[in-house]
């Protein structure tokens, strides 16, 4: 019986790794993999997926899975699922139950207000399985929120969607994104939850 996955974690999880390894997986046992991503997300390129790590893939757009006959692949992986609109989670939810294919969807949890996506909202609530992919804040605490920065300070006010990486964006733990504290890696014991 197929599921859907939902695997959230903080910006520099390893979420894109993790879901270009897990195609990799499947395509070296010969099953076919339908690899999707948002549109809107080009900062890799038009159509590729790509993790700091240096891992990277081709891939098609969500906003194109009605051209797909998703019952000749053997699973659909998507990556930044934050961005999906409740209507594309559906349609996942759909491929699950109806077609029974596995999808394994790859996002934030939220924004950087500590908000939900309209995507992650809706793969919190119809998910089969949640698991999180674990990262830390600068001070060895599991990381859960997202800070944005600009100019060297946190900041909570904008857009909800605005693209960017590292530079643009820190993992903290709740402690120290309530208080906009950015820091020195603290070298010694690493708490993880």
């Amino acid at each position: 019986m197929a599921k859907l996955y939902y695997r959230y974690g903080a910006m520099g999880s390893s979420k894109t790794a993790n879901a270009i390894m897990v195609r990799h997986n499947y395509l070296e046992r010969g099953q076919r993999v339908l690899m999707l991503k948002p549109r809107l997300d080009q900062r890799d390129g038009n159509r590729t997926i790509a993790s700091r790590s240096g891992l990277s893939c081709e891939c098609d757009f969500i906003e194109d899975l009605a051209s797909f006959n998703v019952r000749d692949y053997d699973c659909v992986i998507v990556d930044e699922a934050q961005f999906l609109t409740k209507s594309q989670v559906a349609d996942l939810v759909r491929i699950v139950d109806e077609d029974n294919v596995p999808v394994i969807a790859y996002g934030l949890r939220a924004d950087f207000r500590n908000n939900f996506f309209e995507g992650s909202l809706w793969l919190m609530a119809w998910a089969d399985t949640i698991e999180e992919v674990k990262t830390i804040c600068w001070c060895g605490k599991k990381a859960l929120c997202n800070a944005r920065v600009v100019d060297g300070k946190v900041v909570k006010t904008g857009e909800q969607i605005v693209l960017g990486g590292s530079e643009s964006y820190v993992s903290l733990c709740r402690r120290h994104w309530a208080s906009g504290t950015l820091g020195e890696p603290k070298h010694g014991h690493m708490e993880m939850e």
